[in-house]
């Protein structure tokens, strides 16, 4: 009698890991980092469709690496649960500590009982009314959950990134200096700055890149893209781009910025206006591997 193929549990669990975390090693990395008015999302990202980066609720972001359709499908169940929760109690009851929780069960139910495990890493960003109030969950593959302090990084090369921002973040730095940071470390470690030394990009452009914010100056939606002219205003490349041009959605018009606030990012005390060419609706918002 042929005998039943066996593995311990231990090896299966072993074996789940290995094979979840070649499929994330494989993505290019995401940073999310806290700044002296909010939280600053900033992912290597060429796709101007297929975003990494999205917006659970008011005040409440996500972030992802590993497989698009996967990921993507719980960004979609995370806002689900948002609207569900802020209407049947109050607004106020959607946290990111709620969010982080619904998607380390699932992810560990999925772990334990489906054969192949997710291939992705998230990051639940919650923007609170003063910097000690910022949280920043860290969720893998297996459902552990962890409140990082000042930023997360995650993808194949998390550690360098890790290693770099260490030595050069430091809690209360403006937007620009928070982007600068973050990209320095990005591209510190980036396939597309390998050739850097031959003539190819230092730095990662603003094409390559997915940059969006929680800005904790506004009063309800604090989530913005940052694009086309407002990017290149921040990364002070000189380049306005052919968005600069662009207005905003045909469902709200362009506010005026506040001073002080870079161009296209819009009126922090009109929180449903439009911010420019910095703009993207919720409704666009999406996710990507």
């Amino acid at each position: 009698m042929t005998m039943p193929y066996y593995a311990s549990a231990e090896q299966v669990m072993r074996d789940r890991s290995e094979y979840a975390r070649k499929g994330i090693s494989r993505g290019r990395s995401v940073a999310v980092l806290t700044y002296a008015d909010g939280v600053l999302l900033i992912a290597e990202n060429p796709s101007s469709t297929l975003h990494k980066i999205g917006e659970i609720y008011d005040r409440i972001g996500f972030a992802a690496v590993g497989r698009y359709s996967e990921f993507e499908s719980l960004r979609v169940a995370g806002v689900r649960l948002a609207d569900v929760r802020g209407y049947s109690y109050n607004r106020r009851d959607v946290t990111g500590r709620v969010i982080a929780n619904a998607y380390a069960q699932t992810l560990g139910a999925i772990f334990t009982e489906q054969m192949k495990p997710y291939e992705v890493e998230l990051c639940v960003a919650e923007v609170g009314e003063t910097p000690d109030r910022d949280q920043l969950y860290r969720l893998t593959f297996d459902g552990s959950v962890v409140d990082e302090p000042d930023f997360v990084v995650m993808g194949g090369q998390a550690e360098a990134v890790t290693g770099h921002l260490r030595q050069n973040f430091h809690s209360g730095m403006s937007l620009a200096d928070a982007l600068k940071v973050g990209i320095d470390a990005l591209s510190a470690v980036s396939p597309a700055t390998a050739g850097s030394g031959q003539g190819g990009h230092a730095r990662l452009s603003a094409e390559q890149l997915e940059v969006a914010v929680l800005d904790r100056r506004r009063p309800k939606r604090a989530f913005r893209r940052v694009v086309g002219a407002a990017l290149h205003t921040l990364l002070g490349d000189g380049r306005t781009g052919p968005e600069a041009a662009e207005s905003g959605t045909t469902a709200h018009t362009p506010s005026h910025p506040a001073p002080g606030t870079p161009a296209g990012l819009g009126d922090p005390a009109a929180p449903d206006t439009a911010g420019g060419a910095g703009y993207d609706e919720h409704a666009e918002d999406g996710g990507e591997g």
